[in-house]
């Protein structure tokens, strides 16, 4: 295993960390654990060097954070960086900040955090922790020993980004970033600025969701015309492990196959090592799945609001998503939970409000139909 030094805070973290929204469930059952499997997971990921331990408030239904407080009994808590994250959506007033860590601590069964991140942070969410002094309630659970560092994960364009990094001297900050996701959310210019602010970076969907671990065959065809012999998940792992500032990249493995890939892999995880080659095959690829875009929506969100209400930017970014991975059981469940019934592409009347304001000149009355045709509704 690999190891990296988190900034300031001098923790010593696995390259490879473990996130625990993906735990082996029952039946389907998000919310229901297979609590004999997963602590096997959790364990089996520490006794292999994994010492970065990732968990958050609503994950399995708020059931992750239990599962993780039992898997750290006899001996492993001590073995590991032990993160999760505040509600940010539930922050209402100064004292729900200490009133939640509390809750938090006792289903973790410690008393003490090593990484307290504010979870999935966007305008609207930030504007509120401004509102009751964030700032003040973190100063005050660091005096009382109940969080050691403090950091944010993140959720919004990159412009929001910047503010909230600059905004307070972070120990650590968290995005989603793979090598598709260079221009969405914080993105590359995220990770750049990161780095040039000295705000070290813990990296979360690595592998889009899974969606690059298995891609088709024409993708395939494409990373085997490198004379690297890099499986998929390599080259996705490593693109980030690639870039220095980012000290962890964390993965959400659901079974022990997953997990020793994963730990086969991070003993080769290396900061600075992709060759020119290596970067162009992975420009290659990106460029193939984008070819696979259906719609070519940019995200300017010109055509909204719809008068309906529907999400038109978010409705063709799902379809694209499905199509460019061929994934639509994945992104039907996101369209499905994501999307209120007003949201979806079947509530679109044909108004027409929407395509004159469209740069792309998109058929976008259309494109809902189709669109409306395959998540059926």
């Amino acid at each position: 295993m690999k190891f990296r030094e988190i900034g300031r805070t001098n923790i010593k973290a696995s390259v490879l960390g473990l996130g625990c929204m993906r735990l082996p469930i029952v039946d389907g059952n998000s919310e229901q654990i297979d609590e004999q499997s997963a602590i096997e997971l959790i364990r089996y990921a520490i006794d292999h060097d994994v010492n970065y331990i990732d968990t958050a408030y609503p994950y399995h239904g708020g059931n992750s954070e239990r599962i993780v407080g039992k898997a750290l009994k006899d001996g492993y808590r001590e073995k590991v960086t032990l993160i999760t994250k505040a509600p940010s959506w539930l922050m209402e007033q100064p004292s729900d900040f200490e009133k939640y860590l509390d809750e938090q601590l006792e289903k973790l069964q410690v008393d003490a955090l090593d990484i307290y991140l504010l979870h999935a942070l966007d305008k609207k969410r930030w504007e509120t922790y401004k509102k009751i002094d964030i700032f003040n309630e973190i100063d005050k659970m660091k005096a009382k020993g109940k969080i050691k560092h403090i950091g944010f994960s993140f959720h919004d364009d990159y412009e929001a980004f910047e503010e909230i990094i600059k905004a307070y001297n972070w120990d650590v900050c968290m995005i989603q970033f793979n090598y598709m996701d260079i221009n969405e959310q914080s993105g590359l210019r995220g990770v750049k600025l990161a780095e040039a602010l000295g705000v070290p970076m813990i990296v979360m969907e690595p592998l889009k969701g899974g969606m690059l671990a298995t891609p088709s065959d024409d993708i395939i065809e494409l990373w085997n015309q490198s004379s690297r012999k890099w499986s998929p998940v390599e080259w996705s792992l490593r693109y980030i492990a690639n870039f220095e500032n980012v000290k962890v990249v964390l993965s959400g493995m659901s079974n022990l196959e997953q997990l020793k890939e994963n730990l086969e892999i991070a003993d080769r995880l290396e900061a600075n090592t992709l060759t020119e080659e290596d970067q162009a095959m992975i420009a290659k690829v990106r460029e193939a799945y984008n070819k696979k875009v259906q719609i070519p929506c940019t995200d300017c969100k010109y055509c909204m609001p719809c008068p309906q209400g529907v999400e038109i930017p978010r409705v063709f970014a799902l379809y694209n998503r499905g199509n460019m991975f061929n994934n639509f059981e994945g992104v039907n469940s996101s369209y499905q939970s994501m999307l209120k019934p007003e949201a979806k592409a079947s509530n679109c009347v044909a108004c027409g409000a929407c395509e004159p304001k469209c740069p792309q000149q998109i058929p976008i009355i259309e494109s809902l139909k189709v669109a409306s045709a395959y998540f059926g509704n």
